[in-house]
């Protein structure tokens, strides 16, 4: 079936294109098969997770230079250093205790992670990998065992979340892959968006937006007024973050991701929404190109994520810019290494430290939000950070 076409992005490689097709076939059997006409949602859900097709379940390179994004651990190891003397904290706190990460990508993350608190005598009892790739589970062995191979029956990969968790909970870059709805108001009705198949390809299209959560959060989180907005609302990523909290029997978790407050993300002028896509380094607004060979994502409602924290039985024990939390976790002292002269001005002057925490790059546009149970004390990335307002009350449409 054609595809839509972006002349200013890169074109794919033969093979490349050929797989696309085969997804873009597969989605659209399945619109058809469903009614000629799915939620948002569920495109994205193909698009990027179908068995051996979407972008996260197939074997393209994803992360890195030769990708089509860079992560921060990727950036530097002292990202996941920092995090190390988190969860060294957490893990010395609970007496013994996990790590679980979520979506662990390259596998850079974990291999670094697990070196800091090898040096730091707090290795986990176990380190669970979430991931539901085939080919990245592989990948991600193939360093893990290269970097820890006396440790390699440590990692341990599974396909579902715990029952239950003890330690530390990680997931970096994770809600925003979590398929969204898109609502969309226009001459004063709300509606959800939905995809449909045409003679070009894949086309957006509004439909009646039935009675449910999502009719009501929408008609709560939309900004009053008469004009067009359009914006994503994601009770997925909110189920995920409440059954985290809900299994959490101790310790802490830590969600990082771009994002807003409640207030922030629905704001009056921000009336097209968050959406947009990646590839080879490059990012646009059309989910239609290509699909399978671009990452889909959508920004962190955190107010949202925070009551469904707190609706898991959590604290919310702090939310505040990624720069922010590396530095309270100690980022300066790692970076000078014993050398007092190292200022807060020549920390950022590094310049993968500079990525990590510039407020041009992502030290401001990536925040961290951490929710306990059964801790002790103050959690350290959070100790001396500037606290950012959540601006949370009662889920929007209920009672207060």
């Amino acid at each position: 079936m054609p595809l839509s076409a972006e002349t200013s992005l890169p074109p794919p490689s033969p093979e490349a294109a050929a797989h696309s097709q085969q997804l873009a076939e597969h989605i659209a059997t399945a619109i058809a098969n469903e009614g000629d006409w799915v939620p948002f949602s569920r495109y994205m859900e193909l698009a990027l997770y179908a068995p051996g097709l979407g972008y996260y379940a197939a074997g393209a390179r994803k992360f890195g230079e030769e990708g089509d994004f860079v992560t921060s651990p990727e950036i530097s190891p002292m990202f996941a250093r920092c995090f190390a003397l988190q969860a060294g904290q957490v893990l010395k706190n609970l007496g013994h205790g996990d790590i679980l990460e979520l979506g662990p990508g390259s596998g850079i993350f974990a291999a670094d992670l697990f070196d800091a608190l090898k040096e730091q005598g707090t290795v986990p009892g176990r380190y669970l990998l979430l991931e539901v790739s085939p080919d990245l589970r592989e990948r991600q062995r193939e360093l893990l065992a290269k970097r820890h191979p006396a440790d390699i029956d440590r990692f341990v990969w599974i396909d579902a979340l715990p029952a239950k968790i003890r330690g530390v909970v990680i997931a970096n870059e994770v809600l925003d892959v979590v398929p969204c709805s898109i609502v969309h108001r226009e001459n004063g009705e709300i509606r959800e968006s939905g995809v449909i198949v045409t003679e070009a390809g894949f086309a957006f299209e509004d439909s009646a937006l039935p009675d449910g959560e999502l009719a009501r959060r929408a008609a709560a989180v939309i900004p009053p007024g008469d004009y067009e907005y359009l914006t994503e609302v994601n009770l997925a990523a909110e189920a995920l973050v409440r059954t985290i909290a809900h299994s959490l029997e101790a310790g802490l978790a830590l969600f990082i991701d771009y994002g807003y407050s409640e207030a922030e993300y629905y704001h009056p002028q921000r009336s097209m929404g968050t959406l947009r896509c990646h590839y080879r380094h490059r990012f646009h607004g059309d989910p239609f190109f290509w699909p399978g060979l671009q990452d889909i994502t959508a920004h962190v409602d955190f107010t949202a994520m925070a009551r469904a924290a707190e609706q898991g039985g959590c604290e919310v024990v702090g939310y505040t810019t990624q720069a922010y939390f590396l530095i309270s976790c100690g980022l300066a002292v790692l970076v000078s290494a014993g050398d007092p002269t190292m200022t807060l001005s020549r920390l950022k002057g590094t310049s993968a430290v500079h990525r990590l925490i510039g407020p041009s790059e992502m030290g401001e546009l990536f925040k961290v939000m951490g929710f306990a149970k059964g801790l002790e004390g103050p959690v350290l990335g959070f100790q001396s950070a500037r606290h950012l307002p959540l601006h949370r009350d009662a889920t929007p449409g209920e009672e207060s």
